[in-house]
Formats: structure tokens, C-alpha cells, sequence
């Protein structure tokens, strides 16, 4: 169980530490409008690529340690959901737009390719996925403390999912750093969970 909750916590926070380093050193980038996706775009995509994948995979394997520590049985599914669902963010790439990779032109594209249109439909099960794994959180882990930080986790990741929705519809400039801020507080609510969890 213990090294199944460390690859959770290990993913969660890999993955966070390559989208801000990338995001902050890739040229033509940027990570205040920008989504996370964009970074598996161009010469150095794979390195975006391989966290979706790799970091995904970590998270679904932390699945089974929740299961054994908590006893619940939708904690730990919703968590190889999302887990799951991030491999496949990485399997599918976003099409180019809103200017980036460099030279693309601003704004969306009419039509987007069916790559595109699965990564959009991993995305949105990975943004789902997570506040409903917090909220399931609740009642299943010991401790007023978790039960109030796994009910306001969800509750404030629905709402930035809300709001990250209408910024994207907008192109507005600020919606990368909207969906940062919706990742670090998922993400870091999970590798905290699995680390409460170490035995």
C-alpha cells in the first residue's frame, strides 16, 4: 500500500512541477493565457506528453492504496478515472490555436481534428473526475480536518471548472493561469490525501 500511495504523490506533484518549469521556459509561450495542453505542442511537446502519461499512470496506481486505506470504493475509482483520463490527454493531442505554437493564428479554429476533440473529452472527465473524487473524500477519510478540506477542494474545483469553462469560451487572456490554479489545488489536495495515508 505504501508505494502505491508514493506513486500518488509523486505523480500529483511531477506533474505540476513540469507544466510550471516547461510553461515558464518555453519560448512563445504563454502560461497566463495558454492551457497546460498547449505545452505537448511543438519540438518540445513530448516532454508534456510524457507527464500526462507517466504522472497519469502514478496517479491510477495510487487508486488501489486508497482502496486499501480507506476501505471506500468510489474514492479510489474516481481517482484511476482521472487518473486514467490523464494517460489520455497525453495519448491525444489539442489542435494548434489561439497563437501558439508560435506563427499559429490567434483565436479557434472552425473545425478541429478528432484528436483534438478526444483530448477535449479526456479533459473534461479529468476536470470532472477529481472534485468528485474530493467530495466521495468526505465521508471516507478519518478527521474533521480532511472532511472540511476535501468538502472545500470540491466545491471550489467545481466552481473554478465553471469559471475556467467560460474564460476558454472567451479566450480570456488570463485563462491558463485559471486552470493553473484549478490543477495546483486538485492536485495538491490528492498528494496530500495520499501522504495522510502513508502508514
Amino acid at each position: 500500500m505504501t508505494w502505491t500511495l508514493g506513486a500518488g504523490i509523486a505523480g500529483s506533484a511531477l506533474f505540476v512541477l513540469v507544466f510550471l518549469v516547461d510553461g515558464a521556459t518555453r519560448p512563445g509561450y504563454d502560461a497566463r493565457h495558454h492551457p497546460v495542453s498547449a505545452l505537448a505542442l511543438g519540438r518540445r511537446g513530448w516532454v508534456q506528453t510524457t507527464s500526462f502519461v507517466v504522472n497519469g499512470l502514478l496517479v491510477t496506481v495510487s487508486a488501489a492504496g486508497l482502496r486499501a486505506a480507506t476501505g471506500s470504493l468510489w474514492l479510489p475509482v474516481l481517482v484511476a478515472v482521472f487518473g486514467l483520463a490523464l494517460v489520455a490527454s497525453g495519448v491525444w493531442r489539442m489542435d494548434p490555436m489561439r497563437g501558439y505554437p508560435p506563427g499559429t493564428p490567434p483565436g479557434t479554429p472552425e473545425t478541429t481534428s478528432r484528436a483534438h476533440r478526444l483530448h477535449d473529452a479526456a479533459g473534461a472527465v479529468v476536470f470532472v473526475a477529481l472534485p468528485a473524487a474530493a467530495a466521495v473524500a468526505v465521508p471516507n477519510v478519518h478527521g474533521v480536518g480532511w472532511a472540511v478540506y476535501s468538502a472545500l477542494t470540491a466545491v471550489a474545483l467545481t466552481g473554478m471548472l465553471l469559471a475556467f469553462g467560460s474564460a476558454w469560451e472567451r479566450d480570456a487572456p488570463w485563462t491558463g493561469l485559471l486552470q493553473r490554479l484549478m490543477i495546483v489545488t486538485g492536485w495538491t489536495w490528492l498528494a496530500l490525501l495520499c501522504w495522510h495515508l502513508l502508514p
